[in-house]
């Protein structure tokens, strides 16, 4: 393989990576500055594989969102009520250069404990869809997601495509972020945060935090509490408890663990509380 390749076709992508490894270039906003001085090769820029892009409804139901969908497209398009998290975060991705450029795929892959996208697409429900030479197979995003810059991507494999169901297209979303400054800065905690009402009460409710454990996670005793409950009472009903043993953060140059847990607990409360506005 030479040292940069850029495919016109998924299929002709495919049957670079199963020749030998390869280095994915999608909006290298993560590749390139963990290159350094030089970006080793073999690349294989994907920037030119159309299929790729763009938003749809599934072939059964639900969203189809292209891999290689910037995070502006995200942020500007129509999308329900439920996706407000995922495109809110779309517009703290970075600046606008970084939004112009990054990829939801990208942002997946790099799988970073504070990577923006995970959070609101872990409130909904989505999978990932995975091609390589031999077929494609998906995976729940909690599944593939497997710890710091570590996926389930197999080497000869690409990842095409995220994928919302119905269900994840219910109810009003909110996602919440604390950092050093409301943008350009890695996160100290994040959440987003899903609810269904129905009849005034909250029949569905979907919670997920970043930046405060290997990978983001839900929060199921916090959705259990939820369940039943009456708007106004909400925020009530989520307890310290409920978050903080959910999470395993650590001590870092942003913030302590400890700070951490307590900031999960506010964020949660606040996006719940937007979620329901």
């Amino acid at each position: 393989m030479a040292d940069y390749a850029r495919p016109q076709t998924l299929t002709e992508a495919l049957r670079l990576l199963a020749a030998g490894p390869g280095r994915v270039l999608a909006g290298g906003t993560d590749l390139y500055p963990a290159a350094a001085a030089r970006l080793a090769g073999p690349i294989i820029d994907l920037g030119a594989v159309a299929e790729l892009s763009g938003l749809q409804s599934g072939r059964q139901s639900g969203l189809r969102i292209g891999a290689l969908t910037p995070w502006t497209a995200l942020a500007e398009a129509k999308l329900p009520p439920a996706l407000r998290a995922l495109q809110q975060a779309a517009r703290q991705v970075g600046g606008r250069q970084v939004q112009n450029a990054g990829t939801i795929g990208g942002n997946l892959c790099n799988a970073s404990p504070a990577a923006d996208g995970v959070p609101p697409l872990l409130a909904v429900g989505a999978e990932v869809e995975l091609a390589s030479a031999l077929g494609t197979r998906r995976l729940a995003l909690s599944d593939f997601l497997r710890g710091p810059r570590r996926t389930a991507l197999g080497a000869d494999e690409v990842l095409t495509a995220v994928l919302i169901p119905d269900s994840g297209l219910q109810g009003r979303s909110a996602f919440v972020k604390l950092g050093a400054r409301s943008h350009l800065v890695i996160s100290v905690a994040m959440v987003a945060a899903r609810l269904v009402v129905q009849a005034g009460r909250v029949v569905d409710a979907a919670v997920a935090v970043g930046s405060c454990s290997p990978v983001a996670v839900r929060l199921p005793a916090v959705e259990a509490a939820l369940r039943g409950a009456l708007p106004a009472e909400a925020v009530d009903r989520v307890r310290v408890p409920d978050v903080t043993e959910a999470l395993a953060p650590i001590d870092d140059v942003r913030a302590t663990a400890a700070y951490r847990c307590q900031a999960a607990v506010v964020l949660v409360r606040r996006a719940v509380a937007e979620a329901l506005a």
